[in-house]
């Protein structure tokens, strides 16, 4: 159940947007802060507040990468896998980090920690390869330095 503070801040930015449909992505985004991912609850709960149909916000949900429709990590990896990073290494920056976290790409580790995915584009070409997780951009990366950054967000989650 959202909290009255939140639902009143959400209906207050539904109705400052010229259309409802406009909101859905913050609305996702914040009940997706509030649960941890966008449970079948939030979903039904977005609609009610958007006006639209369950189905609809299913369909926006699973259009945008960074809305999860799954329970993930503490702190979600995106790694790029654009042409710019595959060509600068990308793609094996990604199944490195599966190794090294003891999980396939889609999973999550048995901590609960990281989820580790593959992203379309970051818009960060110039410094592939790239990573964002949360909402910080690393880029021109290496193993180690991923594996650095890695560590810096484990602990910044402890805090």
């Amino acid at each position: 159940m959202i909290p009255d503070q939140l639902k009143t801040a959400l209906a207050e930015h539904i109705a400052a947007s010229i259309t409802p449909r406009e909101a859905a992505v913050t609305v996702m985004k914040e009940l997706q802060a509030h649960y941890g991912w966008l449970t079948d609850e939030a979903v039904a709960e977005a609609a009610q507040l958007l006006g639209i149909s369950p189905l609809q916000v299913e369909e926006l949900a699973t259009f945008y990468e960074m809305i999860y429709r799954r329970p993930v990590g503490k702190r979600v990896v995106h790694v790029c896998d654009s042409i710019s990073c595959w060509a600068m290494g990308g793609e094996s920056l990604l199944g490195q980090l599966a190794a090294r976290l003891g999980i396939p790409v889609g999973g999550t580790d048995p901590e609960g920690m990281f989820t580790l995915l593959p992203c379309c584009c970051l818009g960060n070409c110039g410094d592939a390869p790239t990573m964002m997780v949360g909402d910080n951009l690393y880029g021109r990366l290496t193993l180690e330095t991923a594996l650095g950054v890695l560590e810096q967000e484990r602990e910044s989650a402890k805090m």
